[in-house]
């Protein structure tokens, strides 16, 4: 069997949750993904050495995490959730944030993150039991047992790392139940010492040469979009559009946020990113070319777009067996020929992203590294093969018993013993590549690694009347900013905001296949950062942007926070 490469990209990322106005995060997601995901994924790295991965961190969440960071050391809270863990009386709350506990203090995977512990699956069945009597019934539930759920719903998210080192986190799951405020308290500052290590572990990490940090454009927009709508009919040239024919001055904002980016790697970690993972793995060559313009070596994508690009390059042959293309590197001909792209394994990707999590550990880490040694004894002799398993770095192991922590473990153990497997990082794995190794491509299809199409983000009405609420937030933008009507510390508050309302978030979770109270929540965010740029404008919100955009529908399988490639 002759030598195989492997890279590993965990893509971390969370959009802003921080309402600009009020300072407030209207939803909890980055320091309950940082206290189990996070401090896993680097704990994991730790206790094998070996190993070598690249983590792709978005710098919007990185913001997040210094926020929180700072949060704790100053003890200032803007999250709603963390100031009433850390109320002294939960007695005296007032009924909205009694409303708040319970809607938030139960959202989580009941079969991974609630099952295994009775008391808190008790403190469910009694609020079930309460509320199916009407809401007033719940103001029958104590300041205890306020108390008890939110140490319950705080332990269920911490890392499995975290509860295996740490003797408070032991103590408090042995308790039980009668969380005192001195309870709170410890798990508080727990979580306080978890999240202000995170950065400083990575970059450690990274200057061990153990892994590779890359970046995405700063707010995490969905830049072939921004750069030209039509992008879309790449893959699918059926395709409704938004009204506007494009997103104004999308292919300077797109390069502005990679600047961005790029700063805010340097800062934190001390050296720029060598490459970059584009939002949603979405690709074109205008974009490439954006990052050739700054420096970028390297970028990933998916392994459907490479696919459509072989059909547009050759249209005249069939398309080989996946084994004869998909594990090389390629350079787009022309200027963005200098940024070296991979594509995604889908397969492999999509069995630890939905399917390993259904296994015992072991058996899903060997059946991995079996796949692996199928593609090098099927790969033709003298290749250099490179198989890329990109997927997010968070999201997969709320499904996965002890939160992946087995699966993970062995495969990371077997991986860094293994004779042929060779893991390593985009950049190390360029450093000694042939240069005869890269293939060019002559076209490159646009699109993401969701399906190699951009569905996920436009084509449906109510994704299409979200660009339309953004494209008309921006015209509004460039003529107030041209106007000089601002100080440059309004604009850059506006910049700010406009940045984050160009985020691809809002346009994934639009739409029916996802369940109500999350499109709500997503959709409202999305409106309230549309009308905070509205105010930072000084201009009136528009009627249109306090509308809802979208209702959602029944949960499934292609809804979430995950989807499969194909």
């Amino acid at each position: 069997m002759q030598p195989l490469n492997l890279v590993l990209l965990w893509h971390m990322h969370q959009p802003d949750y921080r309402n600009y106005e009020t300072g407030e995060f209207m939803l909890p997601w980055v320091y309950l993904h940082a206290i189990k995901d996070y401090s896993d994924m680097a704990s994991h790295f730790e206790a094998h050495p070996a190993m070598k991965a690249v983590v792709n961190f978005v710098p919007v969440l990185l913001d997040q995490i210094e926020d929180y960071a700072a949060q704790f050391a100053m003890g200032q809270l803007r999250d709603p959730l963390l100031r009433l863990l850390a109320t002294p009386d939960l007695e005296q709350v007032s009924t909205e944030d009694r409303l708040r506990a319970f809607d938030s203090c139960f959202r989580s995977n009941h079969v991974t993150m609630m099952q295994p512990y009775p008391a808190y699956k008790r403190l469910f069945e009694l609020h079930e039991t309460l509320r199916e009597r009407g809401e007033p019934e719940l103001a029958y539930l104590s300041g205890q047992y306020l108390a008890d759920l939110l140490v319950w719903y705080h332990l269920a998210w911490t890392g499995e790392s975290v509860r295996r080192d740490n003797e408070v986190v032991v103590k408090l799951m042995t308790q039980e139940k009668g969380f005192s405020y001195e309870n709170r308290m410890q798990l508080f500052n727990v979580m306080g010492e978890v999240i202000q290590g995170l950065i400083p572990r990575y970059r450690k990490l990274a200057e061990s040469g153990q892994i590779e940090l890359s970046t995405t454009p700063h707010y995490h927009p969905l830049a072939p979009l921004l750069i030209d709508f039509s992008s879309a009919l790449d893959s699918e040239p059926g395709s409704s559009l938004p009204a506007e024919a494009a997103y104004p001055g999308g292919k300077s904002r797109i390069a502005h946020q990679l600047t961005s980016a790029t700063e805010s790697h340097a800062r934190r970690f001390g050296t720029e990113p060598d490459g970059v993972w584009p939002a949603e793995g979405a690709v074109s060559t205008p974009l490439l070319e954006i990052m050739s313009d700054q420096y970028c070596r390297w970028s990933a994508s998916g392994e459907a777009v490479l696919a459509n690009s072989l059909r547009k390059s050759y249209p005249a042959r069939s398309l080989p067996e996946r084994g004869q293309y998909l594990y090389q590197p390629y350079r787009v001909e022309g200027k963005a020929g200098s940024v070296t792209c991979f594509f995604r394994d889908e397969k492999l990707s999509d069995m630890i992203g939905f399917e390993y999590a259904k296994w015992f550990g072991r058996d899903a880490a060997e059946h991995m590294v079996h796949s692996l040694e199928d593609i090098a004894r099927n790969s033709p002799p003298g290749e250099n093969p490179v198989v890329s398993v990109i997927l997010d770095g968070e999201n997969a192991w709320e499904y996965y018993p002890y939160n992946g922590y087995y699966f993970l473990n062995d495969l990371y153990e077997i991986l860094e013993n293994h004779d042929s497997i060779r893991v390593t990082t985009y950049r190390d794995y360029l450093a000694f590549m042939n240069p005869a190794d890269v293939v060019t491509l002559p076209v490159l299809a646009a699109g993401s690694w969701v399906y190699g199409t951009f569905s996920t983000w436009i084509g449906d009405r109510d994704k299409n009347r979200a660009w339309d609420l953004l494209c008309a937030a921006k015209h509004s933008y460039d003529l107030v900013m041209q106007s000089g009507r601002l100080t440059s510390e309004e604009m850059a508050k506006a910049e700010r905001q406009l940045a984050s309302c160009e985020s691809s978030d809002w346009f994934w979770w639009l739409g029916d296949y996802n369940p109500p109270y999350v499109v709500s929540s997503f959709d409202q965010l999305f409106r309230d950062n549309l009308a905070n740029l509205y105010a930072l404008l000084k201009l009136p919100v528009p009627v249109s942007v306090n509308e809802p955009i979208s209702h959602g529908g029944v949960a499934q399988e292609s809804g979430g926070a995950m989807r499969r490639a194909s």
